[in-house]
C-alpha cells in the first residue's frame, strides 16, 4: 500500500484525483492522509466525495473513511470497468473534476463508457467545461485518446444543477506528445455568459472585455443561459494551429462587471506575452495522460505549484517520470 501525505506541496483535491486514478489503473491500494489539510474547509467536501466514491465505482475498488468532511481514505482497487455511470453530486462542486478523475480509469478500460455528471459546471475553483472541449481534449486526442464531453446544462455556484456526459473509448495506439510551439494563429473570441442576471451585466462586461483586449465586436459574444439560479462566466479562447488555449473568469456576489472583465484580459495579455504555447492550468492537467501514455514534451507558459505537486504524486506510483526545467520545458517519460 502507498500512502500519500494530502496536505504536501499544493495540498489541494489534485493530489486525491490524481492518487486515485493511479490507483485504480495500477492496482496500487492507497492511504490518502491529511486529505485537503490545508484548506479553510479541510477534508472532503460534496465533489471530493463524489469523485472519491466514483473512482471505486469505476474499478470495483473497496473504499474505507468515504464520507463527507473525512480526512482521511483507503481505496483498494480491483481493476478499470467500462461501463454506463451516473454521478450526482447534490451541489455546485464541479462535475469537470469529477470526470477528470474517472477519465484516465475509464480510458483503461476494456471497452467503451459513458459518464453522467450533475453539479456544477462553471465555477472558479476548478475547469470550466468549455476548458475540456476545447483545450483538454483536443490535446488528449493527438496522443492517440478518443473522448468527448457535452455541456447539457449550466450549473454556477452556490445553485449547482448543472450536467455534462461524455464518452470514453478504451485507449488503443499510445502516441507521443510534442507541443513546443503555438503555430499559426487561427482565431480569438470571447463569450460572456449570465443567467438570471440583469442583460447590462453582460453588457458591460463585453464591453471591457473589447476595450482590454482591442478586440471587435464581432469577437465578443453574449449570451444567456439556462441555470437553476443566477451565474455569470467570461470565457475567451485563442486557437493555433497547434494549441487552443481557454480563459475563464467568473461573476461572484460583490465584485462588479468591470473587474470580472479585467481578471479575463489579464489572463489573455500574459498568455498573449509568451511564447509557449501550454497553458499553466493545461500543463497541470497533461502530466498524467502523458505518463499513462506514450509520455512526451511540451513548453508551458508557467509552471504553477499545483504542477509540481501533481508530479510528485506520479512519482509515487511511476517513479520520477517527470522533468520540468527552468524555462518552462517538462518531459515526460510514458509507460509506454
Amino acid at each position: 500500500m502507498i500512502t500519500i501525505d494530502g496536505s504536501q506541496g499544493e495540498g489541494g483535491g489534485q493530489i486525491l484525483r490524481t492518487s486515485l486514478a493511479l490507483a485504480a489503473i495500477t492496482g496500487t491500494p492507497v492511504r490518502i492522509e491529511k486529505i485537503r489539510a490545508r484548506r479553510p474547509k479541510p477534508g472532503l467536501q460534496r465533489q471530493h466525495l463524489v469523485a472519491v466514491q466514483a473512482a471505486a465505482r469505476v474499478c470495483n475498488g473497496h473504499l474505507e473513511g468515504a464520507e463527507l468532511h473525512s480526512r482521511e481514505i483507503v481505496l483498494t482497487p480491483q481493476a478499470p470497468v467500462a461501463g454506463t455511470y451516473v454521478f450526482d453530486i447534490g451541489s455546485a462542486g464541479s462535475c469537470t473534476l469529477v470526470l477528470q478523475t474517472v477519465l484516465p480509469i475509464l480510458l483503461c478500460a476494456d471497452g467503451p463508457s459513458t459518464v453522467s455528471i450533475r453539479g456544477g459546471t462553471h465555477n472558479s475553483m476548478a475547469p470550466p467545461v468549455e476548458f475540456l472541449q476545447e483545450s483538454f481534449l483536443p490535446a488528449l486526442h493527438c496522443i492517440g485518446v478518443s473522448a468527448t464531453l457535452e455541456l447539457e446544462r449550466h450549473g454556477f455556484y452556490p445553485a449547482g444543477g448543472g450536467a455534462i456526459a461524455a464518452t470514453v473509448q478504451p485507449w488503443q495506439a499510445r502516441v507521443p506528445f510534442d507541443l513546443q510551439e503555438r503555430g499559426k494563429a487561427i482565431g480569438r473570441r470571447a463569450e460572456v455568459l449570465i443567467a438570471n442576471l440583469p442583460a447590462h451585466v453582460a453588457s458591460r462586461e463585453a464591453q471591457a472585455v473589447k476595450h482590454g483586449l482591442h478586440w471587435s465586436h464581432q469577437e465578443v459574444d453574449e449570451r444567456e443561459v439556462d441555470a437553476d439560479g443566477p451565474g455569470n462566466a467570461i470565457v475567451a479562447r485563442l486557437s493555433y494551429a497547434n494549441v487552443a488555449a481557454v480563459f475563464t473568469a467568473f461573476g461572484e456576489l460583490r465584485k462588479n462587471a468591470e473587474r470580472v472583465a479585467e481578471e479575463c484580459v489579464k489572463q489573455v495579455r500574459e498568455y498573449v506575452g509568451s511564447e509557449a504555447p501550454v497553458c499553466e492550468h493545461l500543463a497541470d492537467q497533461l502530466l498524467l495522460p502523458l505518463a499513462l501514455g506514450a509520455g512526451g514534451t511540451f513548453r508551458a507558459v508557467a509552471i504553477s505549484e499545483h504542477t509540481r505537486t501533481n508530479a510528485a504524486i506520479i512519482a509515487r506510483f511511476l517513479g520520477e517520470v517527470v522533468t520540468i526545467t527552468g524555462d518552462g520545458l517538462v518531459t515526460v517519460r510514458g509507460r509506454t
